[in-house]
């Protein structure tokens, strides 16, 4: 049989080595902070501005939120105002793309969340492109791509000018990544930035930073349906191997909103103002463990993709 010390030497020739300790990451955003804070699930615009009021009382830099519902539970006013709020604020506001499996009448996405946000069939491939078209004519710049099919020929439509050059691809969370080759491979297909398994280790973490130059976002605090992990403590050894890494805050104990809509009244709001405390938490930790590690900006970047007005 062959040696584990053996199977690590293939790993390595192959250009994906095993990480047999963290090695710190020397990459970083392109304002060279080595990490940023995500808000998720912030579904509207009400939610996005009571998200953006909450930072600011708290001081919190938060660089992107995330929506879950999908372009197509959006009007194009809020589209429209989310974008102007972004841009204002230079954040970059990601939405979800179209309809997925857990939602459609197929049974396999019922029981087994892998599955939970694969596009079946081509029609299902064409109403994420359809979303993605309508979002980045009212000015979006970053979606979240849940398929793996959609993330290629969402690639493509970039590089033919059908989509903007500059459109932020992030995978979702539900297509999963938990190893190096996985990560190069999102890259290539055309991914910006990869959100990874909410269960790797720091090791693991170093190993996917060895094989991609593409920004990691990662849940420091993980939804229930994600395993509800609480790492706090892990920010920096997190930080200094995933670096450029972006730190996401969910929630545990929390009720899944999707698809969100008014009938849920106060509470995603409630919800997204809780998100950007637990960054406040995150950050105090991070700046009293290590001083050094320099602090998230406040403004627009490079790299982000700020909506377009």
């Amino acid at each position: 049989m062959t040696s584990l010390a053996d199977l690590h030497a293939l790993m390595a020739r192959l250009g994906h080595p095993v990480a047999q300790a963290a090695v710190p990451s020397v990459s970083r955003f392109a304002d060279g902070a080595p990490y940023r804070f995500e808000i998720p699930s912030v579904e509207g615009p009400e939610v996005l501005e009571a998200v953006v009021a909450e930072a600011d009382r708290l001081n919190v830099p938060v660089a992107r939120t995330s929506q879950g519902s999908g372009v197509m539970m959006l009007t194009d006013a809020e589209i429209t105002q989310m974008a102007r709020i972004g841009a204002e604020r230079g954040i970059e506001v990601n939405l979800f793309l179209g309809p997925r499996a857990a939602w459609d009448t197929g049974a396999q996405a019922k029981l087994t969340q892998a599955v939970g946000a694969a596009a079946r069939g081509n029609t299902m491939v064409a109403a994420c492109v359809a979303d993605a078209l309508r979002a980045c004519s009212l000015g979006i710049r970053s979606l979240l791509v849940g398929d793996l099919g959609v993330l290629d020929v969402l690639r493509r439509l970039k590089e033919d000018g059908t989509l903007p050059a500059g459109l932020v691809l992030k995978t979702s969370v539900l297509m999963p990544l938990t190893n190096a080759p996985t990560a190069a491979v999102y890259e290539r297909l055309g991914a910006t930035t990869v959100n990874v398994g909410t269960d790797l280790t720091v090791p693991h973490l170093a190993e996917i930073r060895a094989a991609t130059r593409l920004p990691i976002d990662l849940y420091l605090e993980v939804p229930d349906d994600q395993g509800g992990f609480v790492r706090f403590y892990e920010a920096v050894e997190i930080t200094r191997a995933a670096a450029p890494v972006y730190l996401k805050m969910g929630l545990r104990n929390a009720p899944n909103i999707y698809p969100s809509g008014g009938h849920l009244g106060v509470i995603p709001k409630d919800l997204g103002r809780e998100r950007v405390r637990r960054a406040a938490l995150v950050l105090r930790l991070i700046e009293q463990l290590d001083p050094e590690l320099k602090r998230p900006g406040g403004g627009p970047a490079a790299d982000l993709g700020v909506p377009v007005i």
